[in-house]
């Protein structure tokens, strides 16, 4: 597999106001779908994922997140979207699973494997977990979580912030999609995942946007945030939401 050249971009994200996304008490979903637009499979998972831009549920009870990987980049077409960065997250999920293969397209949701079909549920079990808000101050990152339950109020967690792109258009020209016009939403563009710290019963981080790291020349519509226990994958509350133009 060749090595891939990550392009890092400053994003500059200017709103007059800060932007605040909160989860509620309730568990939000975290909807994944690793993709390339190098595998003739991936088309129908990229249009199912699309649609979900006008579900009622959006941000309130799932969070969507479209990951590129770059392991089909070697049959022709380099994917832009893709990063090595989504591939080893990918393939970090699947060790999670007991398993050392990984495919496209491939749904996780809340760290497990899923297959959407008919009429999928997409949010996840409505169990308290406790409200998650993130603020976007500039190129600032507040965020916070308080968990529902009183035992992790000391407890590590960490948070994980996507920057996504929608509204995007690729005319692919070689590989197994070749003729292909491709239109996407979610596509994860940066990723940055820090730790938070326990401060009187909430859990908290101020750190800065991460940086784009694909071949992009669009600016990030969306924002996505989760928290997940330390050193695990699987979240256990996510947010987020469109950014202001």
């Amino acid at each position: 597999m060749r090595p891939f050249l990550f392009l890092a971009t400053a994003v500059a994200l200017t709103a007059a106001e800060p932007q605040r996304f909160t989860s509620g008490p309730t568990r939000v979903a975290l909807v994944e779908l690793y993709t390339s637009e190098g595998c003739s499979s991936c088309p129908p998972a990229e249009r199912w994922i699309a649609a979900r831009k006008g579900d009622a549920g959006l941000w309130h009870e799932f969070v969507p997140v479209a990951f590129h990987v770059d392991y089909w980049n070697q049959l022709g077409w380099p994917d832009r979207f893709s990063a090595r960065e989504f591939t080893q997250r990918q393939y970090a999920i699947a060790e999670a699973w007991d398993t050392g293969s990984v495919y496209t397209p491939c749904f996780v949701r809340d760290g497990a494997e899923w297959r959407p079909a008919g009429e999928p549920e997409l949010r996840a079990n409505p169990a308290p977990a406790g409200p998650l808000s993130v603020t976007l101050d500039g190129e600032k990152v507040i965020a916070e979580f308080v968990p529902a339950n009183a035992k992790d109020a000391t407890g590590r967690f960490e948070i994980t912030v996507a920057l996504l792109g929608g509204g995007l258009v690729s005319k692919v020209t070689a590989g197994e999609n070749s003729g292909a016009t491709l239109r996407q939403e979610f596509v994860a563009l940066g990723l940055t995942r820090r730790a938070l710290a326990a401060t009187g019963g909430s859990h908290r981080a101020e750190f800065s946007l991460p940086n784009v790291i694909v071949k992009s020349k669009e600016a990030p519509r969306a924002m996505a945030a989760w928290v997940t226990r330390h050193g695990e994958l699987a979240p256990v509350q996510a947010t987020g939401g469109w950014l202001a133009p």
